[in-house]
């Protein structure tokens, strides 16, 4: 059915997905309060932008393993995932352990702990390329660590990032940028095209310090990088005396070596954080020995770098046991596999349905998107798309599913068979009751 003259299925998308919001107000009202009261507080009763959504965001109580409560006694399969950062689920023994062995040794010790050269022995023995390597509180410090160390290795200023990615909440390139971004000297890029990435790093070799890059653009919709796309950044940084920075704050979880040892890209620095610290803040930058060696105390002209809790105990410790005892090399790899089993799935199951959704990402994330091919960049994440998954979201929570409010699926460690069974059952049935209404949507708006 082609509907392009009149707009009524899009119309008829915003309908249901009103009518939807409806059903969930009702049916939490305790979070509906929650929501309200904060607001006296919190400027539209939130510190977490990404967390709001329409009418109001649910508020959690409780979680254990893969699953979550509402303050209104709903229980959910938590594929929300703390995006990306709760791979480990939700109290997890062997981390637990850790956490209490650590709070009963003393938190705050102002020194060495026993527990952070051995946590980066371990990261450095996953990733290849962090020869060296600094702890910080979040991905987003690491990033700017990251950024700010290749500025001073190298003595230029320029960075060049893609459009469409995150690097943290000070480093958005979504929609031509955020007001509140630190105001470096960007080159921003398409994703996803060597062409394009070949002429801007040669045309700014001289003044470009890095390129820093997701290997799947996350917050853009989980659009995955391709491998001749990366190694053309590997070569013309290597060609123009720029470093290569992968942000692989996410995507270290796909195998036990992250994208990087998927692919076999070596960059100069990689960062991480998310679920490096077992559930608990932190980050970490590292690379070349030569480029972290800016740091070493023994030295005349260290560079500084501080933080009260850069060497977190509770977290050293958490981290050090996901590592070790949770997440090893071998179940990252398998945890990938299984992932990566649920998302083609989902994408065989709808192509079979001639529904025009994609399911795109890799391993164990990934996001709906209306469309009837696979992405490459961030400018084809259309606002329509947005309220196709925006549907879903609803759909999702009134059906014991939470993913997150743009569409993505976040799974993690002790999600069983059943919990991604039951998942692709809640697909199966959104896309029974609205599949030709998405299909309707994508004749009326999308190019033949």
């Amino acid at each position: 059915m082609n509907m392009r003259s009149n707009g009524c299925a899009t119309q008829q998308l915003r309908d249901s997905t009103e009518r939807l919001r409806r059903d969930f107000a009702a049916r939490n009202p305790r979070s509906e309060n929650a929501a309200v009261e904060a607001r006296g507080a919190l400027p539209g009763g939130s510190t977490r932008s990404v967390l709001f959504y329409e009418p109001f965001p649910l508020t959690m109580i409780a979680g254990q393993g893969a699953e979550v409560t509402d303050l209104d006694g709903h229980d959910y399969i938590d594929f929300v995932g703390e995006f990306s950062a709760g791979l480990y689920g939700h109290s997890d023994p062997a981390i637990r352990e850790a956490i209490v062995e650590a709070l009963d040794g003393g938190i705050v010790l102002a020194a060495p702990n026993k527990y952070e050269a051995r946590l980066a022995q371990v990261i450095k023995e996953r990733f290849a390329s962090m020869e060296l390597l600094r702890f910080c509180n979040s991905g987003t410090e690491a990033n700017i660590l990251a950024l700010l160390t290749a500025r001073h290795f190298t003595q230029r200023q320029k960075i060049m990032v893609f459009d469409g990615a995150y690097h943290g909440g000070v480093l958005v390139f979504a929609n031509a940028g955020s007001p509140i971004n630190l105001p470096f000297d960007y080159v921003v890029a398409p994703y996803n095209d060597c062409e394009a990435a070949t002429l801007l790093i040669r045309q700014n070799a001289a003044e470009l310090a890095a390129v820093i890059v997701e290997p799947i653009l996350g917050a853009a919709g989980n659009i995955p990088g391709g491998r001749d796309f990366l190694q053309t950044l590997r070569r013309e940084t290597q060609a123009g005396g720029s470093l290569l920075i992968f942000d692989e704050v996410k995507t270290s979880r796909c195998g036990a070596g992250g994208m990087q040892g998927q692919l076999d890209i070596r960059p100069d620095l990689t960062t991480l954080g998310k679920y490096l610290g077992g559930g608990l803040p932190t980050g970490a930058f590292g690379g070349r020995s030569d480029i972290m060696e800016a740091y070493n105390p023994y030295r005349a002209d260290a560079l500084r770098h501080a933080g009260t809790f850069n060497n977190n105990v509770c977290t050293m410790a958490a981290g050090l046991a996901g590592l070790t005892k949770v997440f090893t090399p071998q179940r990252a790899d398998a945890f990938h596999e299984e992932g990566e089993a649920m998302r083609r799935g989902l994408q065989t199951y709808v192509e079979s349905r001639g529904v025009p959704l994609q399911f795109c990402g890799h391993g164990s994330f990934f996001t709906m998107h209306l469309g009837a091919n696979v992405l490459q960049r961030a400018a084809q994440v259309t606002p329509l798309s947005r309220q196709v998954g925006q549907l879903f979201h609803m759909y999702g929570l009134l059906n014991g599913l939470a993913i997150a409010g743009r569409g993505d699926f976040y799974q993690s460690l002790p999600m069983t068979s059943a919990h991604r069974e039951q998942a692709f059952r809640v697909v199966t049935e959104f896309i029974s009751e609205f599949g030709n209404l998405i299909s309707d949507v994508a004749d009326e708006n999308l190019p033949n």
